[in-house]
């Protein structure tokens, strides 16, 4: 397909001119309208409160009708199972404590959220250890940890370390617990915030240019962080969404605003008044903003089709966030721009410009030259990035998904000394023990119960078995079994396997419904369903990003680029993760054990990298795309698109990788997994692929990069990307 065919068509869009000249000529209303959004939705949400939870559910597994059926049975006991752990020093044992440990457990047990309270003193509990000195008494929630409000948990645990002294410590193991004392972010964003400042003086030259990005993405983030705020009480929402949203937030929207006020600045060094140069970055890096942050907003909302409540609050909350970033980035920031008209120049630049005149197409001559150098030799550079990519990757084909427990918490933590003395005094498993659950209807459902009871007694992997015990009603028995391996080991998952397809069938002659459940069980039901969905969300996500790049670019072979770019960058990414999280590469810097990899961040990780890698496209092969129709020739629009992008590009990625990792550090696992796994792929994405891998390949490829056959072309609608598609 020519280029005079792509000029002439008709398109489908947004007015970018109409939009960006409103927003420069009635910039006192654009900016009044958004302090007022800012405003009102703080304050409702201050006056609100939030109402984040962690509650998922599974339909139909295993785990959750085992839950069912305790819940249904063991009313008093059906809520979460925690811990509090006892550990005498001095030489004292844990006897010697018995009276005043009783009598806090009494004060525990009369708290409105717990059931029952068993002590380590109740007669064949075995809650002592053999050496007398680490004990634990059992707290049996009446809701589940993730539905408990922190200041309810907060309340137990404050009642039960009124009990500590010199002789005697008191920590807290267990789900409910770890919400509670989760922490919820650290001061380490501010330092992400300063060298983004930092890059961004660099770039431009010039104080205000460079608050224009980071004010503009941190005024849509306190919008976003507030709208999420109220939306938790409407839908649920993981506590660590606002995190994660401020992450995404911040690193598209610094991106989106960075890309416009460059164009701008290019515009106003060639010549244009400060309106026209804004109109005309608008109509062309602010389509290309619109384009990315609709794509991101796609990618996010794709993980609606995995029909897991857990995973839709964090997605309509992260894409929200990335909305309202992206209208601020269109709307406020020219807004904005109009205020500072040429100021958004240095001095130099302003003086450079009013005696040296206008400057030329080429933004960078360094970038020039390197988009030069790909151009020259694209296979062996191909090549090379190909093998930097693939070295990356290799950890990734070790992951394994599944719960970090709480021995991966920072080590000064209550629950990690919980989940240690526990460890050392009952067994790794007993961190995460398994429950047996039957329906009992007959007697012959009984001796079913026993004889798995003895059977699992004495297996290698098994450490303790306890007595069947059966409800008040003797409707539903119950064994507590206690692995030999802690929960997040993979023998732990071998173990409840066999007990669901070996131990269970072996025994069951009556076919009573049997079932495994418990906080390991779930996580690992939970992780095995998002596993089987990921290949399909994948496939989906891949096909939608291809169909928009194909409408728009007018080409086929640059969507499966693309993709296959995609990809690699994502496989990459996990495996950073690999090699810091689950290998130990680093981990101790972060303060963070070795473990799995949570079954969730996957698919959140797949749908951002996803959304970022589209981003970095679409600004580079829409400049290209743009010297593409004013040229028709390949090599040349490549060079020049480059040459105009690649700064910018990697400023940008710079910017991303700050922010990212600054969030690596706030004690968080699931946020440091984020951080790290999201800052390593722009990383490799901004520096391997759209650097060198992408343009290299579009110059191997030649002039088919821009062939759309014309029965196809004549089908797909036109939507501008670029001002002269």
């Amino acid at each position: 397909m020519g280029a005079a065919d792509s000029v002439t068509r008709p398109t489908l869009g947004v007015n970018m001119k109409s939009l960006a000249r409103f927003s420069v000529r009635r910039r006192w209303i654009v900016l009044i309208f958004w302090v007022v959004a800012f405003v009102g939705f703080n304050m409702a949400s201050q006056s609100l409160g939030s109402a984040y939870s962690n509650s998922f559910s599974l339909p139909g597994s295993d785990s959750t009708r085992g839950l069912a059926l305790l819940e249904k049975a063991f009313p008093s006991t059906s809520g979460d199972v925690d811990h509090i752990v006892y550990h005498a020093l001095n030489g004292q044992t844990i006897a010697q404590e018995k009276a005043a440990i009783e009598a806090n457990l009494a004060k525990v047990g009369g708290e409105p959220t717990v059931g029952t309270v068993v002590s380590p003193f109740t007669p064949r509990t075995h809650q002592i250890s053999a050496d007398g000195t680490i004990a634990y008494a059992t707290v049996y929630f009446t809701k589940s940890g993730f539905t408990l409000k922190p200041a309810q948990v907060a309340a137990v645990m404050t009642t039960a370390a009124a009990v500590s002294s010199k002789s005697l410590t008191v920590d807290f193991g267990g789900n409910a617990f770890g919400q509670s004392g989760a922490k919820s972010g650290s001061t380490n964003e501010v330092y992400g915030l300063l060298a983004t400042l930092v890059i961004l003086l660099l770039a431009f030259g010039s104080l205000l240019a460079a608050l224009l990005p980071l004010g503009v993405a941190l005024f849509a983030i306190g919008i976003a962080t507030a709208v999420t705020v109220l939306l938790s009480h409407g839908i649920n929402i993981a506590d660590f969404a606002p995190i994660l949203g401020s992450l995404i937030g911040l690193g598209v929207g610094i991106d989106y605003a960075l890309f416009i006020v460059t164009r701008t600045r290019q515009e106003i060094k060639k010549g244009a008044t400060y309106e026209e140069a804004i109109v005309t970055a608008m109509n062309t890096s602010g389509r290309a903003v619109m384009f990315a942050g609709s794509t991101v907003v796609v990618a996010l909302l794709g993980m609606l089709i995995l029909r897991l409540g857990f995973l839709n609050g964090v997605a309509i909350s992260a894409s929200l966030t990335v909305l309202i970033t992206m209208v601020a980035s269109l709307t406020l920031l020219p807004a904005l721009l109009g205020f500072q008209k040429n100021r958004v120049l240095s001095r130099r630049e302003r003086k450079a410009l009013q005696t040296a005149g206008a400057t030329g197409d080429i933004e960078s001559s360094r970038w020039h030259n390197w988009a030069k150098t790909v151009a020259k030799r694209p296979r062996v550079l191909s090549l090379l990035a190909i093998l930097v990519m693939a070295a990356v990757t290799i950890p990734y084909f070790s992951l394994h998904l599944g719960n970090a427990d709480q021995g991966t918490n920072p080590a000064t933590s209550t629950t990690r000394h919980a989940y240690d003395l526990l460890s050392e005094g009952f067994g790794a498993g007993f961190n995460g023990d398994l429950s047996v659950v039957a329906a009992i209807n007959t007697t012959a459902d009984l001796n079913t119960m026993q004889s798995l009871d003895a059977s699992l007694k004495g297996q290698a992997d098994v450490f303790a078995v306890s007595p069947v015990q059966l409800s008040q009603d003797h409707s539903v028995a119950i064994i507590s079994v206690v692995a030999k391996s802690s929960p997040q080991d993979t023998r732990t998952t071998d173990l409840i396997d066999s007990i669901r397809s070996k131990y269970i069938p072996a025994v069951n002659m009556s076919n009573t419904q049997i079932n495994v459940t418990g906080t390991t069980a779930i996580y690992q039901d939970f992780s095995t369903t998002l596993s089987s969905k990921i290949p399909g969300f994948i496939g989906i996500i891949v096909l939608l990003g291809s169909l928009l790049l194909m409408v728009a670019f007018r080409s086929i072979i640059i969507p499966l680029v693309a993709a296959l770019m995609n990809l690699l960058a994502a496989a990459a990414a996990f495996g950073v993760v690999v090699a810091v999280f689950q290998w130990g590469w680093g981990a101790s810097i972060l303060g963070a054990g070795t473990g799995p990899v949570e079954p969730f961040l996957p698919v959140i990780m797949i749908a951002i990298l996803f959304g970022l890698s589209m981003d970095y496209q679409v600004f580079l092969v829409s400049r290209m795309h743009e010297e593409w129709i004013h040229t028709n020739d390949n090599q040349l629009a490549i060079e020049r698109g480059q040459a105009n992008t690649g700064r910018i590009i990697t400023a940008a990625a710079l910017i991303m990788i700050s922010v990212f990792v600054s969030f690596a550090f706030g004690g968080q696992r699931v946020i440091d997994e984020f951080g790290i796994g999201l800052g390593g792929a722009v990383l490799l994405d901004a520096f391997v692929i759209r650097t060198v891998l992408v343009p290299a390949l579009m110059h191997y490829i030649g002039k088919a990069n821009w062939f759309m056959p014309k029965w196809l072309d004549k089908v797909v609608p036109h939507v501008a990307v670029d001002a002269a598609s």
